[in-house]
């Protein structure tokens, strides 16, 4: 686990080994990375410089129904990242089977669009520094 002051392990898309060994989640076509958010409460970090601030947002992922629930619930992801792209990964994070499918809802309402990106969808209904999506594997909403 992280110690105090220690930036958690990232994962990428890419697969293998990361930047300093950390483990990463093998990958498709999706290009990007998803971190694990730092545990504190404060958002943004403080470590970060400002223009990578702005290049990445929180999320809070939320397990709706039988899906099963990710351990770790925050997550920093680069803003143009798409739903699409977000489902591919929690499919594979969860080792989903690719005929299962995978819904995302924002504000426990409605779906968005596979190719909205996800800073778009902070910009407008993002809180506290973060945007809570939930996710599950039958339709809940909308």
């Amino acid at each position: 686990m992280a110690e105090a002051g220690e930036q958690p392990p990232f994962l990428s898309l890419e697969g293998g080994r990361g930047e300093g060994g950390e483990e990463t989640v093998e990958g498709g076509a999706a290009a990007g990375v998803v971190e694990p958010a730092p545990p504190s409460a404060v958002f943004p970090v403080t470590e970060e410089p400002a223009g990578d601030a702005k290049k990445k947002i929180y999320l809070l992922l939320k397990a709706v129904g039988d899906t099963p629930i990710m351990k770790t619930k925050k997550w920093s992801v680069e803003r143009t990242r798409t739903i699409q792209g977000l489902v591919d990964f929690i499919k594979k994070f969860l080792k989903l089977m690719a005929s299962e499918q995978l819904f995302i809802y924002v504000n426990q309402s409605f779906a968005p669009s596979p190719d909205q990106e996800v800073g778009t969808l902070y910009e407008c209904f993002g809180s506290d520094g973060k945007l809570v999506l939930h996710y599950c594997k039958s339709q809940a909403w909308g």
